[in-house]
């Protein structure tokens, strides 16, 4: 594949601060490393939304049920019903994985349905799966489900699950499952731009990252 220069890979990037500890100051922080860098989004905190103010074009992302997924699907779906509300473009929300590996694949996707009915278009719903949890079968089964109910992007990772990350091989399985129809995002453990490309090469459409500024300094330049 072609190498990917720092322009183009950073209008790939969904630059994000998850962490805890995060502070409103953090956030406006992020918001002008997003600009600067032209980072095609930021990823923050539902209850961050509102201290991402001045962002130009870089648009808003937020998370729903995060990171573990064990909540109800209409608790997931009130969460992004408040999160579009309070001006977010995009939600990533994490499925309930226990419910995909006991395997009730349809209740999946009923969780994913009622959160993007939270989330209409042109409103973005990415559907967290933590493939580095599942086996490949499973993989393509939250793949399907995601697509069934309507989500707009697959993705690898919360990049707190003690499984790990995204990886190619899982990036190549879900991108081959959703055929093009959804955007994939890779997501978790994505540090150097080697790794960022790897996952673009793989069929990742989005990058989730925190090493946003030492990825594409590793970029060529356009």
């Amino acid at each position: 594949m072609t190498e990917m220069n720092a322009t183009q890979m950073a209008q790939l990037m969904d630059h994000t601060l998850l962490k805890t500890d995060a502070t409103p100051a953090d956030v406006a922080a992020l918001v002008a490393e997003a600009k600067e860098l032209g980072t095609y989004s930021i990823c923050i905190s539902p209850n961050m939304l509102g201290a991402a103010t001045d962002r130009g074009e870089v648009k808003l992302a937020t998370v729903c049920g995060f990171p573990s997924g064990k909540h109800s699907a209409a608790m997931k779906a009130a969460e992004a019903r408040e999160s579009v509300a309070a001006g977010a473009d995009e939600v990533d929300m994490v499925i309930d994985i226990g419910l995909l590996k006991a395997g009730h694949a349809q209740a999946v996707q009923e969780e994913i349905a009622a959160v993007k009915a939270e989330v209409p278009s042109p409103k973005v719903l990415k559907v967290i799966i933590e493939a580095a949890a599942l086996t490949d079968e499973e993989i393509v089964a939250a793949c399907q489900a995601a697509e069934a109910a309507g989500a707009d992007f697959v993705k690898t990772s919360t990049g707190f699950h003690a499984a790990g990350g995204a990886t190619v091989h899982a990036v190549e399985l879900m991108a081959t499952t959703v055929g093009g129809r959804l955007g994939v995002k890779a997501s978790g453990g994505i540090r150097d731009r080697e790794t960022a490309q790897a996952m673009v090469d793989a069929g990742a459409t989005r990058l989730g990252v925190s090493a946003s500024r030492a990825i594409l300094e590793g970029a060529p330049q356009a």
